[in-house]
């Protein structure tokens, strides 16, 4: 079976053709870097970061690009209000994203690039929108014009007419037609700005990505993804800008979007103040914990978040590893060896998550009812099949010792009390080892005595 997506152009599932088996390229869309991001900037990231794992396990070559947008209004503005320079509050929080992703155990994309550094090839990409009669000066502002592309609004199924209806468009008596986006703003003083044959000024939000895209990837890409909610405006003003400025060529072959998060049942946004950072999540839950809740759903549905879904995660996470937990060390498989497998045929079917999560526990019960060789190469699936979707990376006994509150009892004074109590029931002092156990369980972790020791977990 081959990969199939779900192409949100053709509103259908599609088998996946790359441009060249050789070199896939793949593009999502980052984040704008004012402030931490919330656990919906984390959706795509995990998300496609589990297609990145499953594209590597297919072919030879995959360039996945994620960018980080470092100009925008927001990032002024923010900069005004901590009286930080616009570089200082991008740079901090570009490192504070890379943070996160990282504690959710996203690779490292091959490329991460930064919007300020292709100034360059967006002004290349505004010119030549204007000689070929796509995009306008007026006041010093660059629009595309909307109208000069007879399939504008192919992305999101709309008319310009329904789509000026259902927008937030920026009413300006300089433009022709209230649907032309901008290129290209002109810049004050005392707001970051570059030299253009428009003036001094700084890009529009759509063209950043089109051009970053053109300079890393090239001018037709397999994969572009994102939120559901960048489909419009942002993600068809890059088709305007992209397929107009290269002659028509395809700009995107596989355009996939993952679905919003809903937190108390309500979509969740920044106006409704009901968006979870995921630096205060993490300071309650490990972060393998938040990456399995994000997995829980299928990519394109919405995924209600709440503290249950997370502890519903911990505990099956509790569960795999224990499982694990009893069987001797053995290494993943390669996943060349899984081409057959439940899980891995779930994955290829538009990233079935859950199809894939539900496969897993079927494979650990059989590991764990096996012995030998069997039991060996069951663990291998198992730990093959989790690493495509960034699940069950670290040994057992790290999951279970994992201190995520910063009050928690450090690892070291848990070893100490255990040997105090081996020591205690050693010499028949009964009382004082169960005065442990219990000093442990109210700190949150438990004690279970096996054959070679006593092992600890965090509940």
């Amino acid at each position: 079976m081959g990969l199939q997506l779900y192409n949100t152009q053709q509103r259908s599932k599609e088998v996946f053709e790359p441009i060249d088996p050789q070199r896939i390229t793949m593009y999502v869309c980052g984040p704008t870097v004012y402030n931490r991001v919330h656990i919906g900037n984390a959706r795509p990231a995990v998300v496609f970061d589990t297609l990145f794992r499953l594209l590597k396990s297919l072919y030879p070559n995959v360039i996945y690009a994620r960018n980080i947008t470092d100009i925008d209004d927001k990032i002024i503005a923010a900069a005004a209000d901590s009286s930080e320079s616009i570089e200082a509050i991008s740079q901090r929080f570009a490192a504070a994203y890379f943070e996160d992703m990282a504690d959710l155990h996203n690779l490292t994309p091959t490329i991460q690039p930064y919007a300020t550094d292709h100034i360059e090839p967006m002004i290349s990409m505004v010119s030549r929108l204007i000689d070929q009669g796509h995009a306008y000066e007026a006041q010093g502002h660059v629009l595309f014009a909307v109208e000069s592309m007879a399939n504008y609004g192919r992305l999101s199924n709309r008319s310009l007419e329904d789509m000026l209806a259902g927008a937030r468009v920026e009413v300006a008596d300089y433009k022709r037609y209230a649907g032309d986006f901008v290129l290209w703003k002109p810049s004050s003083d005392d707001e970051p700005g570059w030299q253009s044959p428009w003036g001094r000024g700084r890009p529009g939000w759509h063209l950043e990505c089109s051009a970053m895209i053109e300079t890393h990837l090239g001018e037709t890409i397999d994969i572009h993804g994102g939120g559901r909610d960048l489909i419009f405006p942002h993600h068809e003003n890059e088709v305007a800008q992209s397929e107009c400025a290269h002659g028509g060529k395809t700009f995107v072959r596989y355009w996939l979007h993952n679905g919003y998060i809903n937190i108390d049942g309500e979509k969740m946004s920044k106006s409704l103040g009901n968006f979870k950072m995921v630096r205060d999540l993490l300071s309650h839950f490990n972060g393998e914990t938040l990456r399995f809740a994000l997995l829980s759903a299928q990519y394109r549905s919405e995924l209600t978040f709440s503290s249950d879904l997370l502890e519903q995660a911990k505990s099956v996470l509790d569960g795999l590893y224990g499982a694990l937990r009893g069987v001797s060390s053995v290494e993943a498989m390669n996943p060349d060896d899984l081409a057959e497998h439940p899980v891995y045929l779930a994955l290829l079917d538009d990233l079935n998550t859950p199809v894939a999560i539900r496969e897993l526990h079927q494979l650990a019960r059989a590991m764990t009812q096996a012995t030998g060789d069997q039991q060996a190469r069951l663990k291998g699936q198992l730990l093959a099949c989790a690493e495509l979707m960034g699940l069950l990376q670290q040994p057992p006994e790290a999951w279970f010792q994992s201190a995520v509150k910063d009050d928690a009892i450090d690892p070291e004074a848990i070893e100490a009390l255990i040997q105090a109590r081996d020591e205690a029931k050693l010499a028949k002092d009964y009382a004082r080892a169960d005065a442990i156990r219990n000093e442990l369980s109210e700190a949150g972790v438990q004690l279970e005595d096996g054959q070679n020791g006593t092992t600890w977990r965090r509940d």
